[in-house]
């Protein structure tokens, strides 16, 4: 299996981490952190505006620097079969 990876930066150190996908929509990002027993989970929620996704674990905080859109297009483009539908 050919697990995703995104570039999550930590903003108190400017470092960034690559980090595995669990789940992707445009409202929320699941990540895990680490690998076998040490992994952890963090989940990346839109900041205010929605020009990223920012989320906490063990104090620290991550910042995914794209956009809803964007997330949503990348969507979109990996699975052209799952077309995105708003509830009214």
């Amino acid at each position: 299996m050919n697990d995703e990876k995104i570039k999550v930066r930590i903003t108190e150190t400017g470092q960034t981490l690559d980090v595995v996908v669990l789940s992707k929509r445009a409202d929320r990002i699941e990540v895990v952190l680490g690998e076998g027993i040490h992994s952890v989970r963090c989940e990346l929620a839109p900041t205010r505006l929605g020009l990223s996704y920012a989320g906490s674990v063990m104090g620290r905080e991550l910042v995914y620097e794209r956009s809803r859109e964007q997330v949503q297009a990348d969507i979109d483009r990996l699975n052209p079969n799952v077309r995105h539908t708003k509830r009214h």
